[in-house]
């Protein structure tokens, strides 16, 4: 096989052997296969969000495919690929060259409209592609990359998600929830820390006022940037009118649920704020509200590396 080849992005496109694909699924126009597949994920129970992800990749692969195969003088004459069409390998190759180098993006990102794909981003359109190719038969697979290693958001561009994050509320987002998000985004950045090592803060650990704002983690008192103060005094607020119908019984919990939960058994949930928001709430409500501003799903631990500068400038004493 030969070396494949590296696009801008610098993750390689892997190789996906042609093949003929058994079985009445590769005759199946593409759309309509690939609306099959999203109600089969569907009635598998996958997340809304899963779902949500692989639609974006597999309409992307579609507009991009059915767009090379048409004639360039008369746009949107040509026929509509089967799904055992799309499935080609150069076909496949030549979307993952061009979405790694920018040039399958529909919408402006905070870096820019022509900026490269992120590495995770390749590999969940090659899953996506992946499972869509089980779905209708077909054997080939393209070879599924690895998450990428210490990927990191550089401080310039955590900033400029953090402020997205703050000001902007993609349609259909719960306000709280967002807020709720900026924040632990914030504190991940500032801190360094991920979001189990912080799911537990009572909110007697952030220290806000002074001229040394800080916050106490694991011991440490860690030094805090104003726009983190600043996203987190809104939360605050936010958490303030959640909690206070549990009339003075608050028990303190920083991330709490933003809404009920729902009723198990017939008995009703707790009121948010008696429980704090479990680990896995804080990174889905990161992970879709992130892939709904960037295109591209992105864990908060991409956020750390701009906590080395921060605290290499803090004071010493804040740090101790």
């Amino acid at each position: 096989m030969p070396a494949p080849n590296v696009p801008a992005s610098g993750a390689p496109v892997p190789e996906m052997p042609g093949s003929d694909v058994p079985g009445s699924g590769a005759s199946t126009q593409a759309r309509d296969a690939i609306d099959a597949f999203l109600r089969h994920l569907a009635d598998r129970g996958l997340s809304a969000t899963t779902r949500r992800i692989r639609k974006t990749y597999l309409n992307e692969y579609l507009r991009h495919a059915q767009g090379a195969a048409e004639d360039p003088e008369n746009p949107g004459t040509g026929r509509p690929l089967t799904a055992g069409e799309l499935m080609d390998a150069d076909r496949a190759r030549a979307w993952l060259e061009d979405a790694a180098a920018g040039k399958t993006r529909i919408r402006n990102t905070s870096r820019g409209p022509e900026a490269s794909a992120y590495p995770n981003s390749m590999r969940v359109r090659i899953d996506s592609v992946n499972a869509f190719a089980e779905f209708i038969g077909e054997t080939a697979r393209l070879d599924r990359q690895p998450p990428a290693r210490g990927f990191h958001l550089t401080p310039g561009d955590t900033e400029a998600l953090l402020h997205d994050l703050t000001v902007k509320r993609p349609i259909h987002a719960n306000a709280m929830t967002a807020l709720r998000t900026a924040a632990v985004a914030a504190l991940v950045a500032d801190t360094g820390r991920g979001v189990p090592e912080l799911a537990d803060l009572n909110v007697k650990a952030l220290h806000l006022d002074g001229d040394e704002p800080h916050a106490d983690v694991e011991g440490e008192q860690v030094p805090l940037t104003q726009a983190t103060v600043h996203i987190l005094t809104r939360w605050l607020a936010a958490r303030a009118s959640i909690v206070a119908d549990l009339e003075g019984s608050d028990p303190g919990h920083l991330w709490i649920p933003t809404k009920p939960g729902r009723a198990r058994g017939g008995v009703p949930s707790a009121k948010p704020g008696i429980s704090p928001a479990a680990v896995r709430t804080l990174h889905a409500s990161h992970r879709a509200l992130v892939s709904q501003l960037l295109g591209t799903p992105l864990r908060p631990g991409a956020l750390r590396a701009a906590a080395e500068p921060h605290l290499l400038a803090a004071p010493e004493q804040a740090r101790s």
